[in-house]
């Protein structure tokens, strides 16, 4: 792994959430992408982190908010749903290079699909494959292992799943290499982990599918670092029954963690008990926030 010494400078830049903020020129839509600018020893990298589900509402935020583009040096997909990966392709075709890293899992192509309502795939769509992709300049770097962007940043791979609070949050199917229907548990979700000055960790999830307990404790143990200065994305208790939201916020609770921004698929009655528990200290994620760090 690359050396994970702090990095000097870190921006999040929300450029796609559910929601605006106020007075805000900028397009909602259902769905995330962060943008991570990364700098250490003069070296800057900006990290696109999902696309959400519209390109066009996406690359308009970027217009909106002075963002070019062709500054775009990777992408992170943090998992295969569609509302993190629709328009990728056009995105790749906007940022205009070639051989643009695109990390993810190597599960990510494999189908994903719900059954209620109805049977209706929620994966990577169509437009957005592995050949659309490579065709649009994106070079597709597949692994279950945490992968290193740079100095002092690094993705999570594959996350263990520890508690027993825990899940992917929504009823899920695929199909395995036998034929047969499954449930899935999601192995692709993976978040992004930057280190601090001060030895502090900022956590970028995508939906926490993995868990978000599970998700802060694995990158207390790939880094070494056990304070956390933010967490930062969606944590997926949309759905969640209520004791999993107060078990969640307890743990988080319990942990070093000094503010929690999240968003998306998070859920008001999750956002509620993390208001109570964490005080001004929450703060509900809006397409527009700019968060600096350290």
């Amino acid at each position: 792994m690359a050396s994970l010494e702090p990095l000097d400078r870190l921006t999040v830049t929300v450029v796609a959430e559910d929601s605006v903020m106020y007075e805000s020129p900028c397009w909602g839509q259902h769905g995330l992408s962060l943008l991570v600018t990364a700098e250490k020893d003069g070296i800057v990298r900006n990290i696109l982190v999902d696309v959400a589900q519209d390109p066009r509402a996406l690359l308009h935020n970027m217009d909106r908010m002075g963002i070019r583009p062709s500054d775009i040096d990777a992408v992170v997909i943090t998992h295969c749903h569609y509302d993190h990966t629709q328009g990728l392709a056009e995105v790749l075709k906007a940022v205009g290079k070639t051989d643009l890293p695109v990390v993810a899992h190597p599960d990510l192509f494999r189908l994903d699909f719900v059954v209620e309502p109805c049977l209706r795939h929620v994966g990577v769509p169509a437009g957005d494959r592995r050949a659309e992709i490579e065709a649009a300049g994106g070079r597709l770097f597949l692994t279950s292992d945490p992968l290193p962007l740079m100095t002092g940043l690094t993705t999570t791979g594959y996350v263990t799943r520890r508690t027993d609070f825990e899940g992917v949050g929504i009823s899920l199917r695929t199909i395995n290499g036998e034929g047969r229907l499954v449930e899935d548990p999601m192995k692709d979700d993976i978040s992004m982990v930057a280190v601090l000055p001060g030895e502090k960790l900022v956590i970028l999830t995508g939906c926490s599918h993995a868990g978000i307990v599970n998700i802060a404790r694995h990158a207390a143990d790939l880094t070494g670092r056990k304070g956390i200065r933010a967490i930062l994305g969606g944590l997926h208790l949309v759905e969640a029954p209520p004791d999993r939201i107060t078990k969640t916020v307890d743990a988080l609770g319990g942990m070093p963690i000094e503010a929690v921004y999240a968003g998306h698929c998070t859920g008001f009655d999750a956002q509620v008990e993390l208001r109570k528990r964490f005080g001004d200290r929450f703060r509900p994620l809006q397409t527009g926030m700019k968060f600096e760090f350290p």
